[in-house]
């Protein structure tokens, strides 16, 4: 399978595996049973009511634009992921590590009519295997590429984001921190622990204590935890 090293935006490189061509594909036919089933659903509607209301051309469009959305809808709302993406533990990601905004869920949807519509996905296929990163037209278009969401170590096992009650904030710095910033430190941890890359960890804790402004000898992955959970309590108690 191959992997793709990406830059995050604090300029540590960490390792994803591409999602396969087989894994999106199963995750497209995914997606069009549901389409089936919303459209069975219709059907089942139109048999009880005669008809009757399928009559309307402009009801028809009406029950249409779910499908005609479904792509967009869901990467927005569920970060990256359809619910075929999150049966085959795949989602898209930008190539600088960050989240993918609508800018690039919009590139992706309006350039799927010439990846997946014209010659029934001959075009993207080919994009995915001549491109090396796993990308598709549309992903070409919009930075990102599609990876594999490892599962062997999860951030609940790793880094504690809800705290106690009595939680005492260790590092006042963490407001120096953004959303961002955070969610790269959980994305990193995620897959460098799982990876086990003592460098990137390492990287990233300099990192993040030098956007802080500190110095401190704990050790790398335990800081981080730490400055996740600080941040956690901090945005919290405000």
């Amino acid at each position: 399978m191959d992997n793709i090293k990406i830059q995050t935006t604090q300029n540590v490189d960490i390792e994803y595996e591409v999602a396969s061509v087989g894994d999106r594909i199963l995750a497209t036919l995914l997606d069009y049973l549901f389409f089936l089933a919303y459209f069975l659903l219709w059907g089942v509607i139109a048999a009880l009511t005669n008809g009757a209301l399928f009559e309307s051309i402009a009801f028809i469009l009406i029950i249409s634009l779910p499908i005609l959305f479904y792509d967009l809808a869901c990467e927005l709302i569920f970060q990256g992921r359809s619910f075929g993406k999150m049966i085959m533990k795949i989602k898209v990601v930008k190539l600088d590590g960050t989240q993918a905004g609508f800018g690039a869920y919009l590139l992706r949807w309006l350039l799927r009519i010439i990846d997946t519509r014209l010659f029934s996905g001959v075009i993207a296929l080919i994009a995915i295997v001549v491109n090396g990163k796993g990308q598709r037209v549309g992903d070409m278009a919009a930075g990102t590429t599609v990876i594999k969401m490892k599962q062997k170590v999860t951030l609940n096992d790793t880094i504690l984001n809800k705290v106690k009650a009595d939680y005492m904030l260790v590092f006042p710095e963490v407001s120096k921190l953004s959303d961002n910033d955070i969610d790269i430190i959980k994305d990193v941890m995620r897959v460098s622990l799982g990876t086990n890359n003592v460098t990137a960890i390492k990287k990233l804790a300099d990192k993040t204590k030098a956007t802080m402004g500190i110095t401190n000898s704990m050790p790398d992955a335990q800081f981080l935890s730490i400055v996740v959970q600080d941040y956690s309590f901090y945005n919290f108690d405000k």
